[in-house]
């Protein structure tokens, strides 16, 4: 028993900063960012292969948004981590705390334990990023989620086909009346069918739920971990293909919106 809880009491991290979200419905706002090691997905445009496995030490900014980080060891206890958000945490400058990766719900057991002492200490909402493709991890996490927004994964864009978890993944966030929103990243090489594909699965689930379609913002240099995994060049639509996208899904869901990934514009990495 205290070798389990062990186990859960800590994570292995990437990093701990303060930024502008640059993505989906938070879009422009301020987040504190604690982004977690480790994704059980290889997906071709990812931007952040440097999280698929865990270094031995992370970065913890000392001043918000000052990028003046400190090196410390992995993994990290709950309780530690709770002592770098409070010094993050001043007042009036978040709206909330960001969950990201890596996939963060591959933490889901620390996860429980962090999170009702994280809302305590800082009462900020609490964003879950995640792949959409963890149903039975995110069940365990769902009654400290605030919002959610899920990655679609396009096989012609991502190389990793998730339909049957997608579909169970939103039911459960719908369910839990969260605020919950669907982000899709697309590429030249999108398939249209997978497009409608996607429109109707979300559609099913509720016609509510709000649409993001992200084309993809190929890097000037590409992290060497993504360029050892896959070859595929990653190239941005052209801005006729995303208009008939954006038209072909609003039959099927009542709010789909094109955002850039302006983290990128704003060197917010």
């Amino acid at each position: 028993m205290t070798s389990k809880n062990k186990v859960n009491s800590t994570a292995r991290l990437i990093e701990v900063f303060s930024a502008i979200q640059g993505e989906g419905l938070n879009v422009g706002t301020r987040q504190i960012f604690i982004r977690f090691a480790f994704c059980d997905l290889r997906c071709y445009f990812c931007d952040s292969a440097h999280t698929w496995n865990a270094p031995p030490s992370c970065q913890i900014e000392s001043s918000p948004g000052l990028r003046d980080f400190e090196v410390h060891p992995n993994p990290v206890e709950s309780s530690t981590l709770l002592a770098w958000i409070a010094r993050q945490n001043l007042p009036f400058v978040h709206d909330s705390i960001s969950l990201t990766g890596g996939e963060p719900l591959l933490h889901a057991q620390f996860l429980a334990e962090f999170l009702p002492a994280v809302r305590s200490l800082t009462s900020l909402p609490i964003y879950l990023e995640t792949g959409g493709h963890r149903p039975e991890s995110l069940a365990i996490i769902l009654p400290y989620l605030d919002s959610v927004g899920m990655d679609l994964k396009l096989p012609s864009v991502s190389g990793e086909t998730y339909w049957p978890e997608h579909t169970k993944f939103l039911q459960l966030c719908s369910n839990s009346k969260l605020e919950v929103f669907v982000k899709i990243i697309v590429s030249q090489s999108t398939v249209v069918q997978e497009l409608e594909r996607a429109a109707l699965l979300v559609a099913q689930v509720s016609e509510d739920i709000p649409v993001f379609l992200q084309p993809v913002t190929p890097l000037a240099v590409a992290s060497l971990a993504a360029q050892e995994f896959s070859s595929v060049v990653m190239v941005a639509p052209t801005p006729d293909q995303v208009l008939e996208w954006q038209v072909l899904m609003k039959r099927f869901v009542k709010q789909v919106r094109v955002i850039p990934q302006t983290h990128k514009m704003l060197h917010q990495m």
